[in-house]
């Protein structure tokens, strides 16, 4: 990937401009927000499906579409790899919708800064990225924030957890299947779309689709290009830029996100949360920074002291 600048560029564009998008996406939540959550779900991946099919008419992409259909009798890995990020975006688009729709926009945020660091954390687990000192002792802080909530609160913060792992996992899979970012989209949506069906056709989703008023239905029926477009840039940059950049680029989203939420919709955020915050800050800064030449200087003193001493 380093060795084409045009593809490492257009990866950074390609997934920053998606950071930017979902940082903004609570708005769009907020004006459905009267719909329960599961419903919003199953008419996201309806549309989205809808609209990935016109977008592959569009681009004139059944041919590999089919082809890879065909293929998947022979990867039965691909298929497995597709149906895991099928469930791992959809649980992260559920648990997203209700906690910004719940006022818990500053939790969601809080998972998307964590994020980062799962993002590493699994690369080094599964890609054999290495970690130094550093980056080593973000880890540390992160940890030290979520457990100082949990222990004020007496509650684990499960809506920052697993929109943390569940969005890090899902970009891991996107570095597995490797598919071309239209079509993987398509077929993730297509996986979960019986479930979609179902839920519309006897939970009450399309009786109660025709109740809402035409802004809230238009609404519904937008949400398959407000998934999608994010989505596509997201897997077309992340194919293209290491797993790191896209931990660092991660940081747009829940910085807008945590904007929203305390200055426009007014979510607390106390001085427990400030503190929390405060050291997951510190541990993206301290990660952000742990390739500069000082820091390197520093761990190479710091080693060299340990291994004199030992």
């Amino acid at each position: 990937m380093e060795n084409n600048p045009s593809a490492y560029k257009s990866g950074i564009v390609f997934t920053a401009l998606s950071y930017l998008l979902w940082g903004i996406l609570p708005v769009y939540w907020k004006l459905v927000e009267t719909v329960p959550a599961d419903e919003i779900l199953a008419h996201r991946i309806l549309w989205s499906f809808i609209f990935m099919l016109i977008l592959i008419t569009f681009t004139r992409q059944w041919t590999p579409f089919i082809s890879i259909l065909y293929q998947m009798k022979k990867r039965p890995l691909l298929i497995v790899s597709l149906c895991v990020s099928s469930l791992l975006i959809s649980t992260n688009w559920f648990v997203y919708i209700w906690a910004v729709n719940n006022a818990h926009m500053v939790d969601a945020s809080l998972g998307y800064y964590i994020n980062p660091l799962v993002s590493v954390l699994l690369g080094m687990i599964f890609l054999k990225e290495k970690l130094n000192l550093w980056q080593q002792s973000s880890f540390l802080l992160a940890g030290a924030g979520v457990l100082i909530t949990t222990i004020h609160y007496g509650i684990f913060p499960w809506v920052a957890v697993i929109l943390a792992l569940s969005f890090g996992l899902y970009g891991l899979t996107k570095k597995v299947t490797k598919l071309n970012s239209t079509i993987g989209l398509t077929f993730e949506t297509m996986a979960v779309l019986p479930a979609a069906i179902i839920y519309l056709a006897f939970a009450g989703g399309a009786s109660s689709f025709a109740d809402w008023d035409s802004m809230t239905m238009l609404l519904l029926v937008g949400a398959g290009v407000v998934t999608a477009v994010p989505l596509l840039l997201f897997a077309s940059g992340a194919q293209r830029i290491p797993l790191f950049m896209v931990g660092i680029l991660q940081y747009i989203a829940p910085t807008i996100t945590l904007f929203l939420g305390v200055i426009i919709y007014g979510e607390p955020f106390s001085a427990v949360e400030l503190v929390t915050f405060i050291l997951i800050w510190s541990a993206l800064l301290l990660f952000t920074f742990s390739q500069s030449r000082v820091l390197k200087a520093l761990e190479l003193k710091v080693t060299k002291k340990k291994t004199a001493s030992m």
